[in-house]
């Protein structure tokens, strides 16, 4: 089958350690998943019956750190750090006993998000997808093999703006731990090798401007630093 024009290529993510890269198929998110956050975005209870999911496109990675352009359309950009998840298997229906199989490493990124625009649009009970999937609003660090450093749940995440620290957790205050996003996410949709799951955010989210120089960590995994420009 011929093809109109040939596509950009597959966005993918290096491997710690490794010179074969990640292909990245889609951006799987979840929101309100640690509760410092929830309460500081409006929001007094998380019910573990609803999730809060959203997805951004495949190519708004900013792969391995660097340069991440400010984007268009906002005066207000937030930074969300957070442990990705990267699967090598999927399905629907998965069993969150069986969950972590699917995954193939982790490492840690960062949900850029337009605030004022996704307050406006929540104002007016609308979608927030301009908010949250523009161009280059993922960047994510080089992924580290669950076979090299396991599957873990305690671990220490971390974000640092101009050497001062703006947020802090640890990934067993998640709400919903990995497993069960993934169980989750594949009622909802056929999981893929090749896709991401940012799994949420804690406290202290605040803006970005250019010139700001970041450091996000998941201690002992991944670290990913960069600039605003």
């Amino acid at each position: 089958m011929a093809l109109l024009f040939d596509l950009s290529p597959v966005p993918s993510l290096p491997i710690h350690g490794n010179e074969a890269r990640f292909p990245v198929h889609r951006i799987y998110c979840i929101g309100r998943n640690y509760a410092d956050h929830a309460k500081e975005m409006g929001a007094q209870t998380v019910s573990r019956a609803n999730p809060v999911f959203f997805m951004k496109p495949a190519d708004a990675i900013v792969p391995g750190g660097g340069d991440v352009p400010y984007p268009s359309a906002t005066h207000d950009l937030h930074h969300e750090v957070e442990m990705v998840a990267a699967l090598a298997k999927g399905g629907r229906d998965i069993d969150a006993a069986h969950a972590l199989e699917c995954v193939f490493g982790y490492g840690v990124g960062l949900d850029l998000t337009r605030r004022d625009l996704q307050a406006a649009m929540k104002a007016k009970g609308m979608p927030w997808d301009i908010a949250k999937g523009f161009d280059a609003s993922a960047p994510v660090s080089a992924l580290r093999q669950a076979s090299e450093v396991g599957h873990p749940s305690h671990a220490e995440l971390s974000l640092t703006v101009n050497g001062e620290t703006r947020q802090r957790a640890d990934i067993a205050d998640m709400i919903f731990p990995l497993p069960d996003i993934v169980a989750e996410l594949s009622k909802l949709f056929e999981l893929k090798p090749g896709d991401l799951i940012f799994t949420g955010t804690p406290a202290g989210v605040g803006p970005l401007v250019r010139g700001d120089g970041f450091s996000a960590e998941l201690h002992g995994i991944a670290m990913l630093d960069g600039y605003i420009v």
